[in-house]
């Protein structure tokens, strides 16, 4: 993926945990009420006398198993990579009790809580040697345990998760990196279900079907670099949908052929990762940019009929602020019939159908504005931000999609500045706290709500094992991470093999339950050579993507969501030529599968590549 192309002059970009310049949601006199301000105060929890974690016996690392609380030892197992560890010898891959795993709590503050600064608690350092990030995660470990010092987090754990059993959070898929089955979502399965839809077609040995090289990227206004915005890939049950340059074009799914395009006028700034009723929704600049106006507005929303390969209606939002100042958006979305942006400006939603707008932003007392949203199948959930700039906090909620009103909402722990979520329903909101998110995942916890607005559990990823990837900014820019079986999935980070020294690399899909934090047995291996991440939800089973070694071709996958056995869906070509398009896309891409058809897709492009033949996207077929 490319570097976004720099902001217009005296505009400088806002980094993470930086406030947001000007604008909708800059201060204002405050008063009660307003629209979307968070809903009163829930009662506080029972309080319970805090107990200090008690050192361990041993030092077990990562990898090994728990069977009760915070430092207790690893049981014997079978020696080998991957089995449960030796005292003195940890594995990989295996659950421990350490920091984010929910303990008896210390006494909860009321609503939102935990209030305090968030600190993480100290964890078991592992043994060198055991592939685990080397120096970082030991520095990262130091850190933690000089932060504990200061304070101790208040992780929450109580209620029974799915006790009416209807698990409807099974079929979760990820809100971000556009991984959705046709008609914009999975249907839901619950934690005990039958399993997916997705079969081996007959065959799994896969061939070419269409690889579209990027089309040419003319300089920018003054002749130099430039990025183009290609958001946005969608599969029907009839086209594969990508985004292009000032277009969309629809590809038949038998044989690659063009069925139709979609002309617009101006470039594409972000696009809804799933469809609805096959239909997406895109944001697309004001105008294309000229010498005299080079930087246009990300202000113009459209929706796309994918059927029938038009432009259903466009349309934008007023500022809060009067006049005909149009707001300007950073990301957009679709839950059921209701299309919703958001972005520092505010946010504003429309029906799908027709464009009739459901909501703009909207002054209120709490200085609040809705950052972004994020839909799926289940529902529709916004973090919103508000307060006065050095001070502000976020609120996560579940929206009702047709009037923007909270069903309930979750505070923050404050100088939470920026936030991911990753589920609707159960609400999971991912967060790197403190910047505390170790080899660059932009994760360093994952927080749980209830449909109380409480919350349920946190899920700390400090120890550097793991490896999802999250945007720092933009509210469903996750990847590698999916929530489905009352469980959130997600890979290892990369280790050595069980091959010689230095020898090849791989990892494993490992879970946490949601319900109590902790990490479960769940594992699945990549292989040797081989590194896998999750897709999807697909039931109650998970699609997986293995990206392969130099000589091979990439695979899909079908985990068993009760067992973890693999089911190979795809293996691609091991010709040079078909592993270069493939491998040429890094996991943040657009990965899109459905019977035996698999697209991987850029969402930005540019005129400064330096590899010979850069693709658009590149897709594989079994049929």
């Amino acid at each position: 993926m490319s570097t976004p192309p720099p902001p217009p002059p005296n505009q400088p970009p806002q980094p993470p945990n930086q406030p947001p310049a000007g604008g909708f949601g800059a201060p204002q006199e405050p008063a009660p009420g307003g629209f979307g301000a968070p809903p009163p105060l829930p009662p506080t929890p029972p309080q319970q006398p805090a107990v200090p974690p008690q050192q361990p016996a041993a030092q077990p690392g990562f990898g090994a198993p728990a069977d009760s609380g915070f430092g207790q030892p690893a049981q014997p197992a079978q020696s080998g990579f991957g089995a449960p560890a030796q005292p003195g010898q940890p594995s990989y891959g295996y659950p421990q009790d350490s920091y984010g795993y929910p303990q008896t709590p210390p006494p909860a503050p009321g609503y939102g809580f935990p209030q305090g600064p968030h600190t993480p608690q100290p964890a078991p350092v592992p043994p060198a040697g055991t592939g685990q990030g080397g120096g970082n995660a030991k520095r990262n470990q130091l850190m933690i345990i000089g932060a504990a010092v200061v304070a101790i987090a208040v992780i929450v754990a109580g209620g029974v998760w799915l006790a009416s059993g209807d698990g409807d959070e099974g079929g979760n898929k990820p809100v971000a990196n556009g991984s959705q089955s046709p008609g914009g979502g999975d249907k839901p399965g619950g934690s005990g279900g039958s399993g997916g839809s997705e079969k081996p077609t007959g065959k799994t040995q896969s061939k070419t079907l269409i690889n579209l090289e990027q089309p040419n990227v003319p300089p920018d206004a003054d002749g130099g670099y430039n990025t183009i915005g290609t958001h946005g890939s969608w599969l029907t049950d009839s086209v594969y949908a990508k985004s292009d340059v000032a277009k969309v074009v629809g590809y038949s799914l038998d044989n690659g052929s063009q069925k139709w395009t979609i002309p617009l006028p101006a470039h594409i700034c972000a696009a809804s990762p799933q469809a609805s009723d096959n239909k997406a929704a895109i944001l697309f600049q004001d105008f294309l940019p000229t010498a005299e106006k080079k930087y246009p507005k990300c202000s113009k929303v459209g929706v796309l009929d994918l059927n029938a390969g038009k432009l259903l209606w466009s349309g934008d939002a007023k500022s809060s602020t009067g006049g005909d100042d149009k707001v300007t958006f950073d990301e957009i979305t679709v839950s059921g019939q209701t299309v919703a942006a958001g972005g520092t400006n505010g946010g504003a939603a429309w029906n799908l159908a027709d464009g009739k707008v459901l909501w703009e932003p909207k002054v209120d007392g709490q200085r609040c504005f809705d950052m972004g949203y994020a839909g799926d199948a289940n529902g529709l959930a916004v973090l919103r931000k508000c307060g006065q700039i050095g001070s502000q906090t976020l609120h996560a909620q579940v929206l009702d999609p047709t009037t923007g009103a909270p069903k309930y909402s979750y505070k923050m722990s404050p100088g939470i500045e920026w936030g991911q979520i990753i589920s609707t329903k159960p609400l999971v909101v991912v967060a790197n706290v403190n910047r505390s998110a170790p080899n660059a995942t932009g994760v360093s916890d994952i927080f749980v709500v209830d449909e109380s607005g409480n919350l349920k559990t946190t899920i700390s990823l400090t120890s550097g094992n793991y490896d999802p990837k999250c945007n720092s900014t933009n509210v469903q820019e996750c990847s590698k991470i999916v929530v489905g079986n009352g469980k959130v999935y997600l890979p290892s980070i990369e280790h050595q093999g069980t091959g010689n020294a230095g020898g090849p690399r791989t990892n494993e899909i490992l879970s946490f339950d949601l319900n109590t934090g902790k990490q479960t047995t769940d594992r699945a291996d990549a292989g040797e050579r081989y590194t896998m991440w999750p897709l999807r939800m697909d039931g109650s089973n998970i699609i997986a993507y293995k990206r392969p070694p130099y000589d091979k071709g990439g695979q899909v996958v079908s985990l068993d969501g009760a067992t973890m056995k693999e089911t190979v869906l795809m293996v691609n070509p091991d010709d040079k030529e078909t592993r270069r398009a493939e491998t040429q896309f890094l996991p943040g891409s657009e990965f899109l599968y459905n019977n035996g058809r698999l697209f991987i897709a850029d969402n930005i492009i540019s005129n400064s590549s330096r590899i010979e033949k850069q693709y658009l996207f590149a897709s594989f077929t079994t049929h």
